[in-house]
């Protein structure tokens, strides 16, 4: 006959107990550690326009080194065929265009606002950045990474941040900011876009520049409402 192993005292099976307990207690925390945390909500920035334009640093500007060509642009970030100028006239135009090979666009109207006039030649228009690439490095972007400035100079995550105009306009304005070049009308729209895109890049102001803005803010209902980016 087979001897019977001898039963197990309880103070034993008390502790095999709290063993497994601690193992199993370890194993949950280990595999709480390889869980990727959530992801943090994008900061934001929101305030009546006349309190946005007081919120925003002022600085002396240098362009000291600028260079258009250290603002990489149009991409095509998305890998669809229609660069970031295709995506703002498709996204800006009143009345869409036709797209064909190679994001070509034919037909279409579209309102630049800057000089109340409507466009129907899609290459009779500017892609202007409403905070000018020159403006932008005086601001505070001649410190950033080449891929920020890829994505200052592309950003199509703000509707304000680049506006489909007349060409003439646009060049009008060149690297202007509001102390120095207004539109003709909408000036709220404008100064309201200004800010938001300067807020939303953590950009400067100069004194004149911000002497010029808090005046036209003053007559303005408009809200800045921004994602930082």
């Amino acid at each position: 006959m087979r001897d019977l192993a001898p039963p197990c005292p309880p103070a034993a099976r008390q502790a095999t107990s709290f063993l497994a307990a601690a193992v199993l207690a370890a194993l949950l925390a280990i595999g709480s550690l390889l869980v990727a945390p959530s992801p943090a909500h994008a900061a934001t920035y929101s305030a009546p326009v006349a309190q946005a334009v007081a919120d925003l640093p002022v600085a002396t500007e240098s362009r000291t080194g600028y260079s258009r060509d250290l603002f990489r642009h149009w991409i095509d970030a998305d890998g669809d065929g229609c660069n970031t100028r295709a995506e703002v006239l498709l996204s800006e135009a009143d009345t869409a265009p036709s797209v064909g090979s190679g994001c070509t666009l034919s037909g279409g109207r579209w309102y630049s606002y800057y000089d109340a006039t409507s466009v129907t030649n899609a290459s009779s228009l500017d892609i202007d950045h409403m905070v000018p690439l020159a403006e932008a490095w005086d601001s505070g972007a001649s410190g950033w990474s080449a891929s920020r400035r890829e994505a200052f100079a592309n950003d199509l995550g703000f509707y304000g941040s680049l506006i489909a105009v007349s060409a003439s306009s646009n060049r009008s304005k060149s690297d202007q900011d509001p102390a120095e070049w207004m539109p003709s009308g909408s000036r709220c729209r404008y100064v309201t876009e200004w800010v938001s895109v300067k807020h939303r890049w953590g950009l400067s102001v100069d004194t004149a520049e911000k002497q010029a803005l808090t005046s036209y803010a003053a007559g303005c209902s408009q809200t800045v409402s921004v994602t930082i980016y």
